[in-house]
């Protein structure tokens, strides 16, 4: 395909431009896929290569790829939400709302070869922004799961730590005691709330990633049964490291759920209804039956182990006991020797205790320390996150140092066991004594252990192994295995629930300029009989100048959508070529033909409203789907559109309404669509009337991914002006329908 010519005094600034875009607005569904096809089609009319991921509600498609952001020169954010930027240190990020993606698309393009220089922190190294090498699913999912785990460990560790410091006191029958009933106990038990959610949470976003919004709930509750051992007979959960098996397991068994074939009446509720509910049930019974035994029998077994090793060095007890600590940070390994431990101070053994209280804040130190040492190898979260940690280990809680080990196991873990037996060992070695069943300094500062400088030493060496360690560890792997455009937290990358197969993703073309129109599917050749010139041009993106000094006009650029025409043919021809088959660029359908999955039928087509207000026409657009048998009450229809609107316009722009309601008024998904002559006053961010409207009506069991994929549809393709112009002309409702099957 040849590119439209530039401006004469701007000609070849754009030669080999790629730029990248996100498009996400509050509700995830049209004008995420308005702005993005208009981005798409200016990007093609000014000759620039554009990959653009859709964060909608139905999962972010097309996603950016770690090689996308390396080889991109800038990016645009069009959002009305919060859009992660970790990725993208280092390179040029213009950032706006999303109705100037959809407004001024041209102008966005211009302005972003001279955005800043996204930099993070100001640490991240130059040019960042993409590893060479692609992220595995898995890893990605990881990291999505730890990303959303960690304010979680952040506030429920920091009011735990600050409750014990501010209220608690040492109590030799029940370790540091807050009282019942005070201002500090109800701190305390909001942050057990806060440690509680941490696990499920680390699962079922893990299982998000994988499985995308079907696989939330199977994720947290396995989440939850791996973390509570009383529902298979251990006395200790299985922690965080429970969490990271129930989560992939639960990730995949929804993908693979999704792929099993099912009558069309029953595709609407399997994300809501079907799949959470086999998933979670087959999770959580093979979790409690096959996975929660062994772990019962490790926690018997690993106390007996113990008991049998009193006798022994009290240096190599304490190396097996900080080993253990350090292990798992609360799973089933972990609180073997933490209640081992605690259970011997009542019978006068306080040094085995002293040796888990040494070992116990060496994790979350060390970690904290190693993010101080070498701040280069951590993004600007980890930094936080160490900080929090450092503060939590004072405190005695090793859960810090989580999220550290659930993003790199192989490299934290070690690291954690060999400093929290390094501290085990000193300690016993030493002499240290606890009188609580708690551990780090802060038990130490209130008194309750005997020999206080050698458990000081000990901690301190211990921590010091660790975060040199770690820091070895993460160094020896390279930066670019954690690189700035992962880091934590990395960009979800969950399979969209239900797969958009009329507009499949467009990946970034390597060799040519321009890359076709990941939303619209080309359009037939023209015919060579026939040539009429263009009635309208492209609003928007091809009516804004191409530079500030443009002098000349360029020849009128093809639309992405319709021309089809070869590489070796004037743009100005393919834009006369591509509007002389408008009208005949879809076959006729047979007269069974399904448009919208069935939803949309002839029935409930209208070729002229007879209202001229949004109530009236709401109302019109439902006495129309009425006649199909499936609207049991009109006025409940009518009034949960209506609530529909007060929440936000559905006026598109472009003279374009998507009204939509999900109410049991409806027994089955229904779609209409009229136009109006006048148009309707809509409440559209640019002004214009409604005269193309479409009703989308679904019952509340059925609203969820596919209601979702029906607004997507829509919203993709009235983007493409010729549609817009065809269905707006189609002079009867079987040309209409004619015109509305190319949304399938």
């Amino acid at each position: 395909m040849t590119r439209p010519a530039d401006p004469p005094n701007g000609a070849g600034n754009r030669e080999g431009l790629r730029l990248l875009a996100i498009t996400a607005c509050p509700t995830g569904i049209a004008h995420t896929y308005m702005a993005a096809e208009k981005l798409q089609q200016a990007a093609e009319a000014l000759g620039v290569e554009m990959k653009v991921e859709t964060q909608g509600s139905i999962g972010a498609e097309n996603v950016l790829t770690d090689n996308d952001v390396k080889q991109a020169d800038g990016v645009i954010i069009a959002a009305d939400k919060n859009v992660d930027l970790t990725r993208f240190v280092g390179k040029r990020v213009l950032s706006v709302g999303v109705s100037e993606g959809i407004s001024h698309p041209g102008r966005l393009i211009e302005r972003v070869r001279s955005a800043p220089v996204h930099s993070g922190d100001g640490n991240a190294p130059p040019g960042g922004g993409g590893g060479g090498r692609e992220r595995s699913v898995a890893y990605k999912a990881l990291m999505n799961g730890v990303s959303y785990m960690i304010p979680f460990v952040v506030v429920g560790g920091l009011l735990l730590a600050v409750s014990l410091a501010l209220g608690g006191h040492p109590d030799p029958s029940g370790g540091l005691v807050i009282p019942k009933g005070s201002f500090w106990a109800h701190v305390n038990d909001i942050g057990t709330i806060g440690f509680t959610l941490m696990v499920p949470i680390l699962s079922g976003y893990i299982a998000y990633a994988i499985g995308d919004r079907p696989a939330l709930v199977p994720g947290m509750i396995g989440g939850w049964i791996a973390n509570t051992g009383a529902l298979y007979d251990s006395k200790a959960g299985a922690g965080f490291i429970g969490a990271i098996v129930t989560g992939f397991l639960a990730g995949y068994l929804v993908v693979w759920i999704k792929k099993v074939r099912v009558p069309k009446f029953v595709q609407p509720i399997m994300p809501i209804i079907v799949i959470p509910i086999v998933a979670t049930t087959a999770l959580g019974l093979f979790f409690v039956y096959v996975i929660g035994k062994p772990i019962s029998w490790v926690f018997a077994h690993l106390t007996n182990w113990l008991s049998g090793m009193t006798g022994s060095s009290a240096i190599v007890l304490g190396a097996v006991l900080g080993l253990m600590i350090a292990f798992d940070m609360g799973g089933p390994v972990n609180k073997t020797a933490f209640l081992f431990g605690a259970g011997l101070i009542a019978s006068g053994n306080q040094t085995v205790m002293g040796m888990c209280a040494a070992a116990i804040p060496v994790m979350p130190l060390g970690q904290g320390l190693a993010t101080l040492v070498r701040r280069r190898l951590y993004t600007a979260q980890e930094r936080e996150t160490g900080i929090a940690a450092l503060f939590m280990g004072c405190f005695g809680i090793s859960e810090g140092a989580i999220p550290f080990a659930a993003a790199r196991p192989a490299k934290v873990i070690p690291a954690n066991m060999l400093g929290g037996a390094v501290a085990g060992a000193v300690a016993g070695m030493t002499g240290v004594k606890d009188a609580v069943p708690h551990g780090g300094p802060i038990v130490a500062v209130l008194g309750a252990v005997g020999g206080v400088p050698v458990f000081f030493v000990a901690v301190a060496i211990g921590t010091v192994v660790t975060a040199l360690t770690t820091v070895a560890l993460v160094s020896l792997e390279g930066r670019g295995e954690v690189a700035p455009s992962t880091g934590l937290p990395p960009v979800p990358v969950p399979e969209p629930a239900l797969a958009d197969t009329a507009h499949p993703a467009s990946p970034l073309a390597s060799t040519a300029p321009v890359t076709p129109t990941a939303a619209t599917p080309p359009a037939p050749k023209p015919p060579t009989a026939a040539a009429k010139p263009c009635a309208t041009t492209e609003p928007a993106a091809e009516t804004e100048p191409a530079t500030p000094t443009t002098t000349a006009s360029p020849a009128p650029p093809a639309r992405p959508a319709e021309s089809s025409a070869p590489a070796a043919v004037p743009p100005a021809v393919a834009e006369e070529a591509s509007a002389a088959s408008a009208a005949t660029a879809v076959a006729a359908p047979p007269l069974g033909v399904e448009v919208l999955s069935g939803y949309l039928t002839e029935q409930t087509v209208r070729e002229a409203l007879a209202a001229a207000g949004k109530e009236a026409a709401i109302r019109e657009m439902a006495g129309l789907l009425a006649e199909t048998g499936k609207v049991a009450d009109v006025d409940a229809l009518v009034a949960a559109a209506l609530d529909r609107e007060a929440q936000g316009t559905t006026g598109l722009g472009e003279e374009i309404a998507i009204p939509h309601a999900k109410t049991d008024a409806v027994t089955a998904p229904v779609v209409g669509f009229a136009r109006s002559g006048e148009g309707i006053e809509w409440g559209a961010l640019d002004g214009t009337k409604a005269k193309l409207i479409f009703m989308i009506s679904v019952p509340e069991a059925a609203a969820g991914d596919e209601h979702l994929r029906i607004l997507a549809l829509l919203s993709r393709k009235l983007m493409d002006t010729g549609f817009r112009e065809r269905l707006a002309t189609a002079p009867t409702r079987m040309e209409i329908m004619r015109v509305l099957a190319e949304v399938q």
